[in-house]
This record gives C-alpha cells, sequence and structure tokens, in this order.
C-alpha cells in the first residue's frame, strides 16, 4: 500500500491548487459545499482522515471531472487506508515511521548515536529498550515486546518483493561506541556488516564533508513512485520526530545526505570496518 499519510499531503496539495486555481478562498468553497472552513483547511493540511462524500463534494465544486476526477477519488480512498500498524500496538513514533515506509520507493537515512530501526537485531533492540530510555521516549513508556513486534513488522515490509532500495550512512560513532552490551553490540555490528536488504556506508569521524556539513541529528529521507508525491524527510530528535515536507526544507536535507554519501567509506570497506568493531566488542566480551 502507499503511505496513507503522503497520500492525504498529495490530496490536500490537490485541492488547494485546484482552490487557488478558481480563485477560491477556504471560506467560499467550504460554504459551496455546506462545510465547516476548519474541516477544508485541516484537509488542504493532509492533517486528517479524508471524508470521501466530502472530497467528491469539493471536486464537483470545483468542476473536476472525467480521468482527473477518477485519478483524485483514487488519491482520496488511498488517504483513507489503514495500515498493518494501526491494527497491532506500537507507539506513535514507531506508527510514524511505519507509514512513511509503506510504499517508498527509496529510503536513504543517515544515523550518528544508534542503529537505524529497519537494521536493528532483536537483541540490540531489546537492550536500546531495557537500558536507554530516551532513544525510544514516547508518551508512555513502550512494553519491550510491543516494541520488538514493532521493528520485526517493520523490517517485513522492507524485505517484501518490490521493497524500497535503502541506503543507509552511519556515523564512526556508532561502530566505536557502546550502546549496548559488547556481545550484543559484536551481533548487531556484524549484521550491518552483511546485510543484503541495504546499502551501508560508514562515515568516519575523521572525514571531511563538503562546505564543513556536519549533520545536527539523525534524518530519514522517502521517495515515493507518484511522481505528484512529496518527497518526505523525518528528522529525529530526542522524544519526538518531525516530517518535513516543504520543499526548500527537503532539499537541504537532501543535499546534506548526499555530502555526507561523498565523505563515507566505500562500501567494502565500510564492511570491513564494521567486521573488525565486531570481532573487537567480540574480544571485550570475553
Amino acid at each position: 500500500m502507499i503511505s496513507p499519510y503522503v497520500r492525504r499531503l498529495r490530496l490536500g496539495r490537490e485541492i488547494e491548487k485546484r482552490r487557488k486555481a478558481a480563485k477560491l478562498t477556504t471560506d467560499k468553497l467550504a460554504k459551496m459545499v455546506s462545510a465547516d472552513r476548519s474541516k477544508l483547511s485541516r484537509l488542504e493540511g493532509g492533517k486528517i482522515r479524508p471524508d470521501l462524500d466530502f472530497v467528491y463534494k469539493l471536486l464537483e465544486a470545483l468542476g473536476v471531472d472525467g480521468e482527473e476526477w477518477a485519478h483524485l477519488a483514487t488519491i482520496a480512498r488511498e488517504a483513507t487506508e489503514k495500515g498493518w500498524w494501526e491494527s497491532q500496538p506500537m507507539d506513535h513514533r514507531q506508527a510514524m515511521f511505519a507509514d512513511l515506509e509503506a510504499g517508498a520507493t527509496t529510503i536513504r537515512e543517515y544515523h550518528q548515536t544508534v542503529v537505524p530501526g529497519l537494521l536493528q537485531t532483536e537483541a540490540y533492540t531489546r537492550a536500546l529498550n531495557e537500558h536507554d530510555d530516551l532513544t525510544l521516549a514516547a508518551p508512555a513508556p513502550s512494553p519491550q515486546e510491543m516494541t520488538i513486534r514493532a521493528r520485526a513488522g517493520r523490517q517485513r515490509m522492507l524485505r517484501r518483493p518490490g521493497g524500497p532500495s535503502y541506503e543507509v550512512v552511519l556515523d564512526e560513532l556508532i561502530v566505536r561506541r557502546e550502546t549496548a552490551p559488547p556481545r550484543v553490540l559484536a551481533e548487531q555490528l556484524r549484521a550491518l556488516a552483511t546485510t543484503t536488504v541495504a546499502t551501508v556506508r560508514v562515515l568516519p569521524v575523521s572525514a571531511r564533508i563538503e562546505v564543513y556539513s556536519v549533520p545536527k541529528s539523525a534524518f530519514s529521507l522517502y521517495t515515493y513512485a507518484d511522481p505528484g508525491d512529496p518527497t518526505v524527510a523525518a528528522v529525529e530528535m530526542v522524544a519526538a520526530d518531525l516530517a518535513l515536507t516543504d520543499v526548500g526544507e527537503v532539499k537541504s536535507y537532501e543535499q546534506l545526505f548526499d555530502r555526507l554519501r561523498k565523505a563515507t567509506l566505500p562500501e567494502k570497506d565500510s564492511a570491513g570496518l564494521l567486521a573488525e568493531a565486531a570481532d573487537e566488542m567480540e574480544r571485550i566480551a570475553a
């Protein structure tokens, strides 16, 4: 399925574009369909799951018909769908990323403190959940098994036929700093070195990044098959995450990712560094 969140954003933009082309204010268009202005504003902002009858009335008021109507009606229906993540217990942070990952054709990520969720081993996820209450912060503490099941569900989606192209830049701090017990970290690093579901490159601490573009936080970029759907940048914070769709903001993160990628070790050298670090963690654990 295509990300319902992304489809809501797309639908909102399409309605707004046609409203402005018709030189209608939100007040005027809302009155034409006997609706509240705030409902239309939330729809255009992609902030609500659309009411299909409301959308059809808007399309009629805007004079949309034929193939264009059918196309927008399809987007609206897809925006109302509920993803697999809504049918099982999952904190809001995991749900946001699961939604963005749905139907993505490419995922690009930079991480600087912990291994990205899509590549975490079960033991590593358990260790984070037990020892790092800030990284997995949520409005209410997430039960360990719930977090593990959610991670596993997201990883299955990544491995599905026709899944996304996945590229990861890992800061060397992830490799060197102990974020889990040494034996667990050794297993995790070895899994990263041998993964076949992602292109993994390590960004050395000593790397020279173009124009000194030192990243301030971890972030992910998602693109989708329909060129009309927005590219989304998700920026990870300590207790919350931001989903950005503004073209200028997203472009900045795309440029940053390109600069980071250029400064990484080649894929083969990165795998070698990860394997060597795994060996060192096993020696520490012995």
